[in-house]
């Protein structure tokens, strides 16, 4: 028979644990007759926790969003995982809540019991974070869209593009997406009457919130992840080149990113890497760093790119023969 405090703290997590609870059915997983989940009901309600009734067939009970934040229950997958963002979200990509991050971490580790603390160290010695080298966006611009994207409220800003060259926007907000370390709002553009990603860092205005507009289906089928890939692989700021690669296209997608280039098998062995994101300059350094061997399709200004390159590397190496002097 569980205590009194140990009966409302599994009702508690039964209940942050899905939408909505019939009271039969929450009975019989508590094991206890429907007066007592009542009562027990009742005295969560009493220490602050915004539980609602309701009646009839399909009634029951469900946790709501109240006017303060009550305490969460969490189980320790859940524990270690918050734990984990909240370390990230010290050094990462969104300014404006390190010091919110760093006071919550500490709150969450003090109260962790051993075998939790156990594990926590193990995943920070053994996972490294990653070169955070994208830019930063402030917390408050990011809340700001996405509070315009779940109540379908239009957006005005101003936006400089990828050159610098400043505009005007309004746009209707479907989604905020992070890719390739930089964060990525997909939007309806209303001037242009088509979907649009906006970098989030270019925004160089605060968002004016407006008026409720009517939701229209998203782009690729609702999945805004893939619309911002094919967007920054196809993006069309660079000149356009085709390379085909000496290896499977399985393990070539290891290696590049989507914003780099769109691949596609050309057999078992070979893929071909269409890229359209980046300068020349870019594609060279691309195929280089590869390590593998490849043929250029096109254009012929990126095989007078790579040829530049290799006489540089050439005359480099003279020099360093030339200085090392003959062999003994």
């Amino acid at each position: 028979m569980l205590t009194t405090s140990a009966r409302l703290l599994r009702l508690l997590a039964l209940l942050q644990s899905r939408p909505h609870w019939t009271g039969a059915g929450l009975a019989e997983v508590m094991t206890v007759h429907p007066r007592t989940l009542r009562r027990d009901i009742d005295r969560l309600r009493a220490l602050g926790y915004p539980i609602q009734a309701s009646s009839g067939v399909a009634g029951g009970y469900a946790f709501r969003a109240g006017r303060a934040l009550p305490p969460v229950l969490l189980d320790d997958e859940e524990a270690l995982a918050a734990a984990l963002a909240l370390r990230t979200a010290v050094t990462g990509t969104i300014s404006g809540i390190e010091q919110t991050a760093i006071t919550a971490l500490v709150k969450l580790e003090q109260v962790m019991p051993p075998r939790l603390r156990r594990r926590l160290d193990a995943l920070r010695a053994t996972i490294l974070p990653l070169d955070q080298r994208g830019p930063v966006v402030d917390a408050a611009l990011l809340a700001t869209l996405a509070g315009a994207c779940r109540d379908q409220l239009h957006v005005h800003f101003d936006y400089a593009d990828q050159k610098g060259q400043p505009s005007h926007r309004c746009v209707e907000p479907h989604g905020v997406v992070n890719a390739e370390r930089r964060w990525y709002l997909v939007a309806w553009d209303t001037a242009r009457t088509d979907w649009r990603t906006f970098r989030i860092d270019r925004i160089t205005t605060a968002p004016a919130v407006g008026a409720h507009f009517r939701p229209r289906p998203g782009p690729d089928d609702g999945d805004l992840r893939a619309f911002v890939d094919r967007a920054l692989s196809l993006g069309g700021r660079g000149d356009g080149a085709e390379v085909i690669l000496h290896a499977p296209m399985e393990a070539m997608r290891q290696c590049i990113p989507v914003s780099a280039g769109a691949l596609e098998a050309v057999d078992a062995q070979r893929c071909l890497l269409r890229c359209t994101a980046h300068p020349m300059g870019a594609v060279v350094y691309w195929l280089l760093a590869l390590e593998v061997e490849f043929e250029v399709v096109g254009p012929p200004a990126l095989r007078e790119r790579l040829r530049d390159a290799g006489a540089r590397v050439s005359r480099s190496l003279a020099r360093d023969a030339a200085a090392a002097g003959p062999l003994p």
